[in-house]
């Protein structure tokens, strides 16, 4: 029970802590409006070199589709052969951040993005066994069933 009592006067005294109103001069200061965050950021100035041509060529990433894999093809192939990921919600060029081989680890993959749908990469040089392979993308990651990775 008591310590019942001590979180509840913490959190009403956080809340009486962010009552506090501003002093004047800092709410007279100009400021941006941070879209969507409901605050002020104080002595901003806007973005330089920012225009409506700009803002429309840039891409739409959308966080809310998590990538999916459906195949892989082949479904094993030695290392320095190229296998075709095929999925959905990969997101447009700009978003998607890469291809990973778990068998791999950290390493760098080459990979071409054909389409939000189609992914094609080179089997990295690892040992031959059982791997998964990973999109990364806006939305998330995806990881495919088992691939096979042949001995050279």
């Amino acid at each position: 029970m008591h310590m019942w009592r001590s979180s509840v006067f913490m959190l009403l005294g956080l809340i009486g802590i962010m009552a506090v109103p501003l002093p004047l001069s800092y709410a007279e200061e100009p400021g941006a409006m941070v879209d969507g965050a409901g605050f002020t950021l104080y002595g901003t100035e806007s973005i330089k070199g920012s225009d409506a041509a700009k803002v429309e060529r840039d891409p739409v990433c959308d966080r809310s589709k998590r990538p999916k894999i459906f195949k892989v093809e082949p479904d094993e192939a030695k290392p320095g052969q190229k296998v075709t990921i095929k999925g959905e919600n990969f997101g447009a060029k700009e978003c998607f951040h890469g291809v990973a081989f778990s068998a791999a680890g950290p390493a760098k993959i080459d990979y071409t993005f054909v389409n939000e749908t189609t992914i094609e990469a080179t089997v990295p040089d690892v040992r031959a066994g059982m791997s998964f392979i990973d999109v990364v993308a806006g939305g998330g990651n995806a990881r495919s069933k088992g691939f096979l990775v042949q001995a050279k």
